[in-house]
Protein backbone atom coordinates (compact mmCIF):
# COMPACT_ATOMS: atom_id res chain seq x y z
CA UNK A 1 0.00 0.00 0.00
CA UNK A 2 1.13 3.45 -0.60
CA UNK A 3 0.48 6.59 1.82
CA UNK A 4 -2.37 9.10 1.69
CA UNK A 5 -0.77 12.06 2.29
CA UNK A 6 2.10 13.20 0.26
CA UNK A 7 5.41 13.56 2.28
CA UNK A 8 8.58 13.96 0.78
CA UNK A 9 11.63 16.15 1.66
CA UNK A 10 12.87 19.23 -0.35
CA UNK A 11 16.14 20.03 -0.87
CA UNK A 12 16.24 24.15 -1.48
CA UNK A 13 19.28 26.95 -1.64
CA UNK A 14 19.51 30.56 -1.65
CA UNK A 15 22.45 32.93 -3.08
CA UNK A 16 21.40 35.74 -0.80
CA UNK A 17 23.94 36.75 1.87
CA UNK A 18 21.74 36.49 4.70
CA UNK A 19 19.87 32.99 4.69
CA UNK A 20 17.49 34.40 7.48
CA UNK A 21 16.24 37.38 5.46
CA UNK A 22 12.38 37.46 4.76
CA UNK A 23 13.35 38.49 1.10
CA UNK A 24 15.89 35.52 0.14
CA UNK A 25 14.97 33.54 -2.56
CA UNK A 26 15.10 29.64 -2.26
CA UNK A 27 15.27 28.15 -5.33
CA UNK A 28 14.68 24.18 -5.81
CA UNK A 29 16.99 21.20 -6.83
CA UNK A 30 14.98 19.25 -9.51
CA UNK A 31 15.52 15.82 -9.28
CA UNK A 32 14.99 13.00 -12.43
CA UNK A 33 12.03 11.48 -11.34
CA UNK A 34 10.73 12.61 -7.41
CA UNK A 35 7.79 13.57 -7.11
CA UNK A 36 7.75 17.60 -7.34
CA UNK A 37 6.13 19.68 -10.10
CA UNK A 38 2.54 18.40 -9.86
CA UNK A 39 2.25 19.63 -13.47
CA UNK A 40 5.34 17.44 -14.68
CA UNK A 41 4.26 14.43 -16.56
CA UNK A 42 5.03 11.17 -13.80
CA UNK A 43 8.32 9.08 -14.83
CA UNK A 44 8.11 6.05 -15.97
CA UNK A 45 11.40 4.27 -15.91
CA UNK A 46 10.38 0.72 -15.18
CA UNK A 47 11.41 -1.77 -14.24
CA UNK A 48 14.38 0.21 -12.63
CA UNK A 49 14.88 3.18 -10.55
CA UNK A 50 16.78 6.02 -10.00
CA UNK A 51 18.21 5.19 -6.63
CA UNK A 52 18.72 8.53 -5.29
CA UNK A 53 15.08 9.91 -6.12
CA UNK A 54 13.52 6.62 -4.56
CA UNK A 55 15.64 6.92 -1.43
CA UNK A 56 14.59 10.71 -1.14
CA UNK A 57 11.33 9.22 -0.63
CA UNK A 58 11.99 6.77 1.98
CA UNK A 59 13.75 9.82 3.37
CA UNK A 60 10.70 12.06 3.96
CA UNK A 61 9.13 8.98 6.61
CA UNK A 62 12.38 9.66 8.87
CA UNK A 63 14.48 12.22 10.34
CA UNK A 64 17.00 13.42 8.75
CA UNK A 65 19.24 11.67 11.66
CA UNK A 66 18.02 8.25 9.94
CA UNK A 67 19.17 9.55 6.90
CA UNK A 68 22.62 11.00 7.33
CA UNK A 69 23.85 10.73 4.01
CA UNK A 70 21.45 13.73 3.29
CA UNK A 71 23.59 15.58 4.90
CA UNK A 72 26.40 14.72 2.85
CA UNK A 73 24.42 14.89 -0.53
CA UNK A 74 23.23 18.48 1.04
CA UNK A 75 27.11 19.53 1.38
CA UNK A 76 27.50 18.19 -2.13
CA UNK A 77 25.14 20.06 -3.94
CA UNK A 78 26.54 23.63 -1.72
CA UNK A 79 30.23 22.64 -3.53
CA UNK A 80 28.41 22.35 -6.96
CA UNK A 81 30.12 18.34 -7.13
CA UNK A 82 29.57 17.83 -10.94
CA UNK A 83 28.92 14.37 -10.20
CA UNK A 84 26.68 15.11 -7.59
CA UNK A 85 24.83 17.62 -9.88
CA UNK A 86 24.50 14.71 -12.56
CA UNK A 87 22.09 13.10 -10.31
CA UNK A 88 20.00 15.86 -10.80
CA UNK A 89 17.27 16.93 -13.38
CA UNK A 90 18.01 20.34 -12.55
CA UNK A 91 20.72 22.98 -11.05
CA UNK A 92 19.18 25.94 -9.98
CA UNK A 93 22.76 27.51 -9.58
CA UNK A 94 24.46 26.77 -13.18
CA UNK A 95 26.48 29.29 -14.26
CA UNK A 96 26.45 30.87 -10.77
CA UNK A 97 28.25 31.47 -7.55
CA UNK A 98 27.36 28.40 -5.22
CA UNK A 99 24.23 28.81 -3.10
Amino acid sequence: SITRERTEVILQGTSSLDPNDPAAVWEEYDFKCKPGDLKRRPCFITPYHYRLDWLMWFAAFQTYEQNEWIIHLAGKLLAQEEETLSLMATNPFAGRAPP
